[in-house]
C-alpha cells in the first residue's frame, strides 16, 4: 500500500533491453531500429507482448517520439507518452519516475522508459544541444567538458578533494568493465601511469575522465507491483524517486552559490531518503551518471555516501568502490566511463540487474540499488530500486 504522493512499492521494473554499444558513426541501423530492438528486448525479457505497452517514456531530446515508437511495435492503444526535459542524462533517473508516476496513478499498465543515438541519426554532441545559451558561448565555454571541469577544478581547490578520489572512480569503473564481456573497454584495463599521462580534454579532466560516446540504445518496462510478481521472480521496485534544479540553478549561468554542487541539493535529497525510509548508508550498490569523473564525485558527496573535503579522498579508493566487497560499489557494469555512452540509460540496467543479482560483479545480498542522473547538468534526477525483501517491513 502507498502513501499519498509516494512511488514506494507501487511500481516495479520488470525488463531490460539492450543493443551492443558501438563506437560512435558505426551504427548498422538508424536510432529507430536500435531503439525497437532494445524495447522488444526489454519485452521478451518480462514476458509481455510488445503489443501490450501503452506507455512510452525518453528524455534528452531523444528524436524518437512515444507516438512513433509504440505505431512502429503496433502496440493496441497509447495511454502514456512523455518526454523528460533537461539536457544530457540529468533526466534519466526522472524518466523511470515518470513511468512510476503513470503507472502507480492507472495511467498506463505499461510503460517503457527507452534511450537511442546515433551520431548518423543525432550528430555530435546531442546532449548539449540547447543548452548553451549566449552567456557561455560567448566567453567560449562551447561544451559540458568545459563547464564541468571549471566546477571541478573548484571541487578540488576550495573544497579540497584530492584528485585521488576522481582516479579511483574511474579506476573502478575500468575494473569492472573487465569483467563484462559488453562494455567497450572490456579487455582494456586501465594502467595508472596511463590514466595519468592521458591528455588534457579540459582541466582538470583528462582524457579518461569523461565519458565516451557511442552508438546504441537500450530500454526498460516499468509495471505495477501486482503485475511485476506476476512476470518474473525478482522485480525491482521502485521505492522512491526525484527529480529537479533548486533556485539558481537550472539553466547554467555560471554564478551558482554551490558552485561545486551536483545539483542534488539538500531538500531533494531529503525526498529520496524519506520517500523510502531508508538512510544514505544502507544504499548497498550506486550506478551514479559519470558525465566526467568530477561531477560523478561531487554527486556522491551530495547525496551523503561520500564525505567532503580531504576525506573524500579516504573514503574514494578502488577498494571501497569495486563490487563484491567495497563500501560503496559504483557503476558495477563499467558506466558511461567504461562500458558505454548512451545518456546513461545502461546504468538503468545495471540498477536492475543488482536486484535480480544476475550484475557480471554481484554485490551480494544487494537489495537497495540507486540511480544517479544528471550530475552538473541543469536538471537531476534519483531513482532507489528495491528488492521483495524492502518491501516486507512497510
Amino acid at each position: 500500500m502507498t502513501t499519498s504522493g509516494s512511488l514506494y512499492g507501487a511500481a516495479a521494473v520488470v525488463g531490460i533491453g539492450t543493443t551492443p554499444y558501438r563506437k560512435r558513426g558505426t551504427a548498422p541501423a538508424s536510432a529507430l531500429r536500435l531503439t525497437l530492438e532494445a524495447v522488444l528486448a526489454a519485452c521478451a525479457d518480462a514476458g509481455l507482448d510488445p503489443r501490450s505497452l501503452d506507455g512510452f517514456v525518453s528524455y534528452a531530446n531523444d528524436a524518437n517520439e512515444g507516438i512513433a515508437v509504440g505505431s512502429a511495435l503496433g502496440v493496441r492503444e497509447i495511454r502514456w507518452s512523455t518526454m523528460v526535459w533537461g539536457g544530457g542524462g540529468g533526466g534519466v533517473a526522472a524518466a523511470v519516475n515518470a513511468a512510476a508516476a503513470a503507472v502507480a496513478c492507472g495511467q498506463a499498465e505499461h510503460v517503457v522508459v527507452y534511450r537511442g543515438i546515433t551520431e548518423v541519426d543525432d550528430g555530435r554532441g546531442s546532449y548539449g544541444r540547447g543548452h548553451f545559451p549566449p552567456l557561455l558561448h560567448s566567453h567560449g565555454l562551447l561544451t559540458p567538458a568545459q563547464i564541468c571541469a571549471l566546477r571541478t577544478q573548484r571541487l578540488l581547490e576550495v573544497d579540497g578533494v584530492p584528485r585521488s578520489a576522481l582516479e579511483a572512480l574511474v579506476q573502478a569503473d575500468y575494473a569492472h568493465a573487465q569483467n563484462n564481456p559488453a562494455a567497450v573497454a572490456h579487455g582494456r584495463p586501465l594502467d595508472p601511469e596511463v590514466y595519468a599521462d592521458a591528455r588534457w580534454i579540459s582541466e582538470p579532466l583528462r582524457l579518461y575522465d569523461c565519458s565516451r560516446e557511442n552508438d546504441a540504445a537500450a530500454a526498460v518496462v516499468v509495471t505495477s507491483a501486482r503485475r511485476a510478481r506476476e512476470l518474473v521472480e525478482r522485480p525491482a521496485f521502485i521505492l522512491s524517486g526525484v527529480q529537479g534544479a533548486t533556485r539558481g540553478w537550472s539553466e547554467s549561468a555560471e554564478n551558482e552559490t554551490s558552485y561545486t554542487s551536483a545539483g542534488f541539493h539538500p531538500e531533494l535529497v531529503r525526498r529520496l531518503w524519506d520517500g523510502a525510509g531508508v538512510k544514505a548508508g544502507e544504499v548497498d550498490v550506486v550506478q551514479v551518471y559519470e558525465n566526467f569523473s568530477g561531477p560523478a564525485v561531487a554527486a556522491l558527496i551530495d547525496l551523503g555516501l561520500c564525505p567532503p573535503g580531504p576525506e573524500a579522498g579516504r573514503f574514494m579508493t578502488v577498494e571501497n568502490l569495486t563490487a563484491p566487497h567495497g563500501r560503496l560499489p559504483i557503476n558495477t557494469a563499467g558506466g558511461n566511463i567504461a562500458e558505454g555512452f548512451v545518456h546513461g540509460i545502461g546504468l538503468v540496467l545495471e540498477a536492475v540487474r543488482q536486484i535480480r543479482g544476475t550484475s557480471v560483479n554481484q554485490v551480494p545480498g544487494a537489495d537497495l540499488s540507486l540511480l544517479l542522473g544528471g550530475p552538473m547538468a541543469p536538471l537531476v534526477s534519483a531513482t532507489l530500486l528495491g528488492s521483495q525483501r524492502t518491501l516486507a517491513g512497510r
